[in-house]
């Protein structure tokens, strides 16, 4: 069990309590996730399993699609409808403003994070310092929103969808929509449609990976290390070059077939055996390896 499940989170669960039930579910510990999602949320939180883990940090990387549905008039202290409602106003704005508001944080920004959230300063997760009923400043993150589009408006309610970068905060996005509206906003609802290149209509619940374990289909709906990696050029060791490849050492050029000189590379053993991810590096001019998987 290599890979990753692709898990549709339901409202509820935080993506640590989805670790939890799957460790149970599947009886293995060696598991984690791609990127929290708050317990009011839902959508796709790919999973890693075994040494599918190596791959969690280059799959955080990805960007992420989202709809959700913004509230105006209403502002919250978690920038979303689970919060303390903070202030109301009559919301007087045409669905034109809403939509060059909207269209205005298209591209790169700069964002504060919320303080609900569970980024850690000074060892401590902010929304632990907020329950506490602190409030602390927050330096501004560079985040990209790719795509942002207005799918339906009936106000106060208007539901987009949203293609940004890591480490975008979505309630945020709705809470500083609604600034700019100078009427409010807070995040109604989240679905995660997209991370990376897993998909909505591919997830499964937990209750659908439980079903698949005991009719022992769970293996076919496992993603493959390889398949998660087929962006990248393959390339193969000469028998030569074995040796090193299993150590995890660096490969010079004559060592190696197929010669794309890329960022990142699938290397393979002379058998046809996939070890890892490695680049070349132009300074030593010699592959190196980033992330091994099998030696």
């Amino acid at each position: 069990m290599d890979g990753i499940l692709v898990i549709r989170k339901e409202k509820g669960y935080t993506s640590h309590d989805v670790v939890a039930k799957l460790r149970g579910i599947l009886h293995m510990k060696k598991i984690g996730h791609t990127g929290t999602l708050d317990p009011a949320a839902e959508g796709v939180l790919p999973v890693a399993l075994g040494k599918g883990t190596r791959l969690v940090e280059l799959l955080t990387e990805k960007e992420k699609t989202y709809e959700a549905v913004l509230r105006l008039g209403v502002s919250t202290d978690t920038q979303d409808m689970t919060g303390a409602v903070l202030s109301e106003k009559p919301v007087t704005v045409t669905e034109e403003e809403v939509r060059e508001a909207v269209g205005s944080f298209v591209g790169e920004q700069l964002q504060i994070p919320p303080m609900y959230s569970a980024l850690k300063v000074n060892g401590k997760k902010l929304y632990e310092l907020a329950r506490e009923g602190k409030t602390i400043e927050r330096k501004p993150r560079p985040v990209v929103f790719y795509e942002i589009r207005i799918l339906d408006m009936e106000l106060p309610l208007v539901r987009i969808s949203v293609t940004c970068s890591k480490g975008t905060y979505i309630r945020t996005l709705c809470n500083d929509i609604g600034e700019k509206l100078g009427c409010g906003g807070a995040m109604e609802e989240l679905l995660r449609t997209r991370s990376g290149n897993f998909t909505l209509e591919e997830s499964m619940t937990l209750s659908q990976v439980e079903e698949a374990v005991i009719g022992g289909t769970i293996g076919e709906k496992l993603v493959s290390i390889e398949d998660v990696l087929s962006m990248y050029p393959v390339l193969t060791c000469t028998p030569e070059g074995d040796r090193l490849l299993n150590n995890g050492n660096p490969l010079p050029e004559e060592l190696v077939q197929g010669g794309s000189r890329e960022e990142k590379v699938r290397m393979y053993k002379s058998s046809g055996n996939f070890t890892g991810i490695y680049g070349w590096d132009e300074r030593k001019q010699k592959y190196v390896p980033i992330r091994m998987f099998f030696v």
